[in-house]
């Protein structure tokens, strides 16, 4: 028996990599003597760094960046494969980073993300991947993009700082100092909304009041919003106000595509390809994965349906281990999962189960391999009652015939 154990982070809990301890124990226990394989797995969110550099053998990098309100902080990003890069833009413009009180996305900026940006084009790096959510942020990008040495002026020809207050004065932008290795690089941004960049839908009403945002906030950042993608337009002829992620990040998929020229690519998807996951499938039988909670949301763009659609390619069956299932959980059965076990095994309130979570994962993870034993004993009393039935009738025919 061959298994792979592919699970997201249990957000302050379980880690992927205490998953694959927990589950490896679980295994040889019920499954003495079987090959076990674990690779941790993100999808595009926080964590992304840390499971590509784990699962391709690659190093952290750290630096000394600007945050959301441009204090300095230590962020990172991963280096692999010689020339590659995957960077988190939370590790340096994350909106956990902003205290509740400081909250305000008229005063954030993107510029740390585009230091880190900067730091790997600097290092050599030329294939970079772009981890872009949970920010704090709704610049549009301009603090990235002024980081590479874009410049975003107002009405008196100044530099703007590019925090969220600023897209309404942008008059005109100057790309002359933009860093010349970025002509050079394959930038990959890792989203899974499809959300234009202004518009109801857009950056700032879908995702601002979660950044701190009134609705006179909000309001206000739309009308800059409008005002940034116009200049872009009109002095660059960059038309991305409605295309699908511009709005991602606060707009920074809007500058990473029209300024650097990015793709925008599924994050699970980048994710499984940079660690070249559909090699591990070869010769598995059962693929055990799973998130905190489980819902109807899972089946975009989440760690469970990434892996559920690979195995179902293969014909592989999957095992979505989860903390709970929410509304509508069952849509991932759609997506190459075959069965949900949550961890949960008695009532209890959220601060019980958090605080036991390794306990309550060791226990469902021996009583999904003994499922799974039973599964086999079946499947072996099937097998042997057909042949049984098969040699039956032939023994028959050839009595009758004789």
């Amino acid at each position: 028996m061959r298994f792979l154990f592919a699970s997201d982070s249990f957000k302050g809990t379980i880690t992927s990599e205490q998953s694959i301890r927990l589950l490896t124990e679980a295994a040889n226990k019920i499954f003495p003597g079987c090959e076990t394989v674990g690779v941790p797995v993100a999808d595009g969110g926080e964590g992304t760094v840390e499971a590509v550099v784990k699962a391709t053998g690659g190093s952290l990098r750290r630096v000394m960046v600007h945050g959301p309100l441009m204090e300095k902080v230590e962020g990172f990003y991963g280096i692999f494969h010689e020339d590659s890069a995957v960077i988190e833009m939370a590790a340096a413009s994350g909106l956990p980073m902003v205290p509740w009180e400081k909250r305000n996305p008229l005063y954030t900026t993107t510029y740390g993300t585009g230091e880190l940006i900067r730091d790997a084009l600097e290092q050599g790096l030329r294939r970079l991947t772009i981890a872009i959510g949970g920010s704090a942020t709704n610049d549009g990008g301009m603090g990235a993009m002024r980081a590479l040495g874009i410049r975003f002026l107002d009405a008196k020809g100044k530099e703007l700082m590019g925090v969220g207050s600023d897209l309404a004065r942008v008059v005109d932008i100057d790309m002359r100092g933009l860093n010349p290795a970025v002509r050079e690089a394959q930038i990959t941004v890792m989203c899974d909304v499809s959300n234009p960049l202004t518009g109801p839908d857009g950056a700032t009403y879908t995702f601002g009041r979660q950044k701190g945002g009134t609705p006179e906030i909000l309001d206000e950042l739309e009308e800059g919003m409008k005002n940034y993608a116009a200049v872009m337009r009109e002095r660059l002829g960059i038309h991305v106000e409605k295309q699908a992620g511009a709005g991602a990040a606060g707009g920074l998929g809007a500058a990473l595509c029209g300024f650097l020229n990015a793709s925008l690519k599924s994050g699970i998807d980048t994710v499984l390809d940079l660690i070249d996951f559909d090699s591990l499938l070869e010769g598995t039988d059962l693929v055990v994965t799973g998130e905190g909670r489980i819902d109807w949301q899972s089946a975009y763009g989440k760690v469970p349906s990434g892996i559920g659609r690979r195995c179902k390619a293969k014909g592989i069956p999957v095992v979505a281990l989860v903390g709970g299932m929410g509304q509508e959980a069952e849509k991932i059965f759609e997506f190459g999962i075959d069965s949900i076990l949550p961890t949960i095994n008695g009532a209890m309130d959220i601060r019980e189960a958090c605080d036991r979570a390794e306990e309550l994962y060791a226990d469902a993870a021996e009583r999904m391999f003994r499922m799974v034993r039973i599964g086999m004993e079946l499947g072996g009393r099937t097998k042997a009652r057909d042949n049984f039935i098969i040699h039956s009738k032939i023994f028959k025919n050839f009595r009758n015939n004789n």
